[in-house]
């Protein structure tokens, strides 16, 4: 990554090979997701912590190669999930700490691992704090792709009885009620929320999983449950978090939990051996793979909003 800016900052360059210092390992990438939250920092919508020019990217899927001091060496060889500390993760060889890593269960394909794990352990950690009580129905916005994909199919397991999504045009609405929800109502329409209030048919929404924000958070206060409803904000698709204010809660009882930020994030960390151990009863996470070169090719088709599954970088596919 040479700036922040558009797609075209992320060019392919030789680098010397890091080395890992006490307490990180070494790994052969051999598949490198490409996250949403990363074309918000490569296009300074967020703040990018590491000095440029610098290797972008958070994560890898790979083997270990090479531990420092202090790391047991038994991880030489194991397929995993590596975290960077901000940078790093897009290239042939990626250097993480050990104790960001996700070892990769047998059965399990190096790409699927990269597909799911942060985008399913983020699903799993929302499911978690809705603390559902097997009678609610929920709103999954965004629920054919990332993290709604997984939240879709996962919150019937955590309690959910009803899940109604939101989706962007005729694929993605298809794909949702593909991934098992009941009702879905696409979201690019000006007045969705009335259209989900056809679909709600006089029921309410105990909780809403809110990937959009913005306007559009507001507009669904009045569909929630009075006294109980719960809003689990993660992501601001619209551009904006949810304009939400405490005027708009308490007059109705309801709840905004932010789930964002580094103290929520670093939770994740428990939730990444349980979706890799759920991987096989739920849908591929992989739309297509391509040349760790064509990282800027990648970008521009996440930005797009096109894609349904992951896309997945191949380091050394054109060698």
């Amino acid at each position: 990554m040479t700036d922040i800016g558009g797609p075209e900052v992320l060019v392919a360059r030789e680098v010397p090979v890091p080395e890992p210092d006490a307490g990180e390992v070494l790994v052969r990438a051999e598949a490198v997701p490409v996250l949403y939250p990363e074309t918000l920092l490569r296009s300074g919508t967020f703040p990018m912590t590491a000095e440029l020019p610098a290797v972008f990217g958070f994560q890898a899927a790979g083997e270990v190669i090479e531990v420092g001091a202090g790391v047991d060496p038994n991880l030489i060889g194991r397929r995993v999930v590596v975290e960077t500390t901000g940078a790093g993760s897009y290239a042939e060889f990626v250097r993480g700490p050990a104790e960001s890593l996700t070892p990769i269960p047998d059965g399990v394909s190096t790409d699927e691992a990269a597909a799911a794990v942060m985008s399913g352990s983020v699903a799993i950690a929302l499911l978690k704090a809705a603390r559902l009580t097997g009678t609610e129905t929920v709103l999954v916005e965004a629920g054919a792709t990332g993290v709604g994909s997984f939240l879709v199919q996962l919150a019937g397991q955590f309690g959910a009885a009803r899940v109604i999504a939101t989706a962007g045009g005729p694929i993605k609405t298809a794909r949702a009620r593909e991934l098992g929800a009941a009702e879905v109502v696409d979201h690019r329409a000006d007045e969705w929320t009335d259209a989900l209030r056809d679909r709600l048919g006089g029921a309410s929404i105990d909780v809403v999983f809110d990937s959009i924000g913005g306007t559009s958070a507001t507009r669904l206060l009045d569909l929630m449950t009075p006294g109980r409803g719960r809003m689990l904000s993660y992501g601001w698709l619209s551009g904006a978090p949810a304009q939400v204010s405490a005027g708009d809660l308490l007059p109705r009882g309801l709840t905004l939990v932010g789930c964002a930020g580094p103290a929520w994030l670093a939770g994740l960390a428990a939730h990444r051996a349980d979706i890799l151990a759920r991987i096989h009863s739920l849908a591929p996470a992989v739309e297509t793979t391509l040349p760790l070169e064509d990282a800027a090719k990648a970008h521009e088709l996440v930005e797009s909003r096109t894609p349904i599954g992951k896309i997945i970088l191949r380091p050394g596919a054109n060698r």
